[in-house]
């Protein structure tokens, strides 16, 4: 038997053992009908893609298949959140049949924005409860950076390519973050959405939790079944321990999407009954962090926890006693077989491949000088200068793992300033929304609490790692998640109470608006 075929078993015994326990604990959240087409869809779009047997057959089917099923969802960017993670983001070109090189890269993700995303934005662009882009201050934040970014690009490419990136920018920035901040019309509706990310991640964790055991990478030979040269997905260590990777391409970005997950968890986790199935969900979830052996991602997560207790009651105490055990349990580690392992691999301590510190600590020494040459709008080559400044890896490339540096470099303090003040702006409108909640113990409080601590994590994280594959797609998506969270927090919900009934005919849609 082929090895991907071996993989595609495993793969759907995971799943199915996942979507089980998801559909044993959360049944109560979420009607079994609408859990059904979630799973149902996942399951379909990855055997169309390990049995398709050529990467074109399998985006023609996969698209067509949500072409027929968006139509009908109630919630369409839930189902969204499902299949984001469903598969690795291998792509191709489409061919230019002549008239240019080639049309545009066509991957998973942009499968889901143009079947999924688009047609939601054509669809709420078109109501009059929903606020059009631009209205917002974030809005105009977003378009100036989105119209600078495209313009800066003229500087040293050609026409079709300036289009080709106006292209990329729409699918993977403006459509994700379009349809999470208007596509949200009730507290019901978010919810259902961050559980349905929150599956989509836990399937992630225990195939990425089978791969560091097994040391055996489920995805590797997908690409070549599809006939598709990629060269992500790799099998990289770290120790004498596999890095595992599941549908996310890199291991550092497979733990980015574990800390975000765990903290939306955090929220989730209070609507589950059963107290050992909520532990057992928690588990699974840091193994899933644990397992790709990424230290931005744990630097993150433990930035969101201290988040999570300063925003809660009795923060000091709670806090204190966190320092206190941390202080106390990584000294003992020392003493514990297989501890010394453990402490090799924590940032700041560890000893293990203590040279990608060194790197991180260079680059941002080297950037300081790229950025005083062009400050203010940045320069396309600043790779280039990074490389002649000795940046090179042993790959022969230069990694600028840190997304900060990216946007400063390539689009200076202009495009830096716009970059952070949009984050700031969505991080100030989740607050201003936890503040009119009725209560600190109420769950709208309590979902802007996961959406707060999950962003600000997030902001740290990405100065770790460059916004590469779904890392970019998911931080706009969070962005956006914060305005229909403050625009749900502010009341506008009752103003169009009739209006959303008669595009989302629910009658736990209608009880809901009416609870808020």
């Amino acid at each position: 038997m082929p090895e991907y075929q071996k993989a595609l078993i495993v793969i759907l015994i995971l799943a199915l053992g996942t979507f089980a326990f998801a559909r044993r604990v959360l049944v109560p959240l979420v009607p079994d009908k609408q859990f059904k087409v979630w799973r149902n869809t996942w399951l379909a779009i990855t055997l169309i893609a390990f049995l398709a047997g050529n990467f074109w057959i399998y985006i023609l089917a996969s698209v067509t298949l949500l072409l027929y099923l968006i139509p009908k969802q109630q919630n369409p960017l839930a189902l969204y959140f499902i299949l984001l993670f469903a598969l690795p983001p291998i792509g191709a070109d489409i061919p230019g049949f002549g008239l240019v090189n080639f049309l545009f890269a066509m991957d998973h993700y942009r499968v889901l924005s143009l079947a999924i995303l688009l047609p939601i934005y054509l669809n709420l662009r078109s109501q009059p409860d929903t606020p059009r882009f631009g209205k917002l201050l974030p809005d105009k934040l977003l378009l100036t950076y989105l119209i600078l970014i495209v313009l800066l690009g003229l500087r040293d490419t050609t026409v079709s390519d300036t289009m080709r990136y106006g292209f990329y920018k729409f699918t993977d920035i403006f459509l994700p973050y379009y349809a999470a901040s208007r596509a949200i019309k009730s507290l019901n509706q978010m919810k259902e959405a961050l559980i349905a990310f929150v599956i989509g991640c836990a399937v992630m964790a225990a195939i990425g939790s089978f791969e560091f055991m097994t040391k055996w990478l489920l995805y590797s030979t997908l690409s070549d079944t599809l006939g598709v040269d990629w060269t992500m997905g790799r099998y990289l260590p770290r120790g004498e321990y596999l890095r595992a990777v599941a549908t996310s391409g890199q291991p550092i970005v497979l733990g980015y999407l574990m800390m975000i997950a765990l903290g939306l968890y955090f929220f989730l986790a209070k609507s589950i009954k059963s107290k050992s199935m909520r532990y057992v969900g928690f588990a699974l979830l840091f193994a899933g962090l644990i397992s790709p052996l990424s230290r931005g991602p744990w630097i993150g997560a433990a930035v969101l926890v201290f988040v999570y207790i300063a925003t809660g009651p009795f923060a000091i105490k709670r806090l204190s006693m966190l320092t206190i055990s941390a202080l106390m349990v990584i000294p003992l580690l020392g003493y514990i077989p297989g501890g010394d392992k453990v402490i090799n691999l924590l940032p700041f301590v560890g000893k293990t491949e203590t040279e990608n510190i060194d790197y991180r600590a260079k680059l941002l020494d080297q950037a300081v000088i790229v950025f005083n040459r062009y400050p203010m709008l940045g320069s396309v080559d600043y790779r280039d200068q990074l490389a002649d400044l000795g940046m090179k890896q042993g790959e022969g490339i230069v990694d600028v793992v840190n997304s900060y540096l990216d946007v400063v470099l390539e689009h200076g303090l202009v495009g830096l300033i716009l970059f952070l003040g949009f984050f700031w702006l969505i991080l100030l409108n989740i607050h201003r929304g936890m503040k009119k909640c009725p209560s600190k113990n109420s769950e709208s409080y309590m979902m802007g609490r996961a959406l707060l601590f999950c962003l600000v994590a997030i902001l740290i994280t990405i100065f770790t790692v460059s916004s590469i594959m779904v890392i970019p797609i998911v931080y706009w998506i969070m962005a956006g998640l914060g305005i229909s969270y403050a625009r749900i927090s502010s009341g506008d919900v009752h103003k169009i109470e009739q209006k959303i009934d008669s595009v989302y005919p629910t009658s736990r849609l209608r009880n809901d608006a009416q609870h808020i």
